[in-house]
């Protein structure tokens, strides 16, 4: 070998010696986010994917796409009352399927945006609105039908009410830390502010089904200070 390109051989060994680490890593297989389960006391932990929800491809790495037909027809006994929803995964984005009829009066106030999809019939959803010209302002209705979605800014109370037989998505983003989640109840009668619940969201589909038991039981929370009537709690089904 000439003196002269020795140096660049030698240089050239480095390089790809150091790329060796990088090689290997590139082909390990990307770590699978948890699919949450229901347990017997009704709160939520983490389990692996099963055919149930999402599978591993032969060749191992990313999971194949949920089935929701199929989803439906072989777990639709987990959407149960007061919220009707099931957790799919909740690791880097809250992903939800939601049932109905529901059994909320409560209006959920948070501070990142919600994405909704109505996957099958159609759903209401009661928000407070101080810029929309009704005779009803603040209240508002929205009716997402089949096939249709919506996107919720941040910070805007609602309350998504579901009917028989429907089904839809809800996606949220994981909350920023320190940040707080309300649900907030407004009387029915003179639409005053009622009760109202803050916490911090880890588990939002045990925390939102807890708070609403409580609310539920506790007579004196549902009584309005203003005008003393005593709050629903199942909402008036309308479709």
């Amino acid at each position: 070998m000439q003196p002269s390109i020795r140096p660049a051989v030698a240089a050239a060994r480095r390089v790809a010696t150091s790329l060796t680490p990088l090689r290997t890593a590139a082909i390990r297989p990307l770590a699978l986010a948890p699919v949450v389960t229901p347990l017997s006391n009704n709160a939520f932990a983490p389990r692996p994917f099963s055919s149930s929800a999402a599978v591993l491809s032969s060749a191992g790495g990313l999971p194949l796409p949920i089935n929701l037909p199929k989803w439906l027809a072989e777990n639709s006994h987990l959407l149960q009352p007061p919220v009707n929803n099931y957790c799919v995964t909740n690791e880097h984005m809250t992903v939800m399927i939601v049932g109905g009829p529901n059994a909320r009066t409560d209006y959920h106030i948070n501070g990142t945006p919600e994405w909704f999809y109505q996957y099958k019939g159609r759903m209401l959803l009661k928000v407070i609105d101080e810029d929309h010209d009704s005779p009803t302002k603040p209240f508002r209705d929205i009716y997402i039908n089949e096939g249709e979605m919506f996107l919720l800014p941040p910070n805007v109370p609602h309350n998504p009410v579901r009917f028989a037989n429907t089904v839809g998505i809800v996606l949220e983003q994981p909350r920023p830390e320190g940040s707080v989640d309300r649900l907030r109840w407004y009387c029915q009668g003179c639409g005053g502010q009622v009760h109202e619940k803050s916490f911090h969201c880890t588990n939002l589909g045990t925390q939102i089904k807890e708070a609403v038991n409580a609310f539920k039981e506790d007579e004196q929370a549902r009584t309005c200070k203003k005008c003393g009537t005593l709050c629903d709690v199942v909402p008036k089904q309308t479709s």
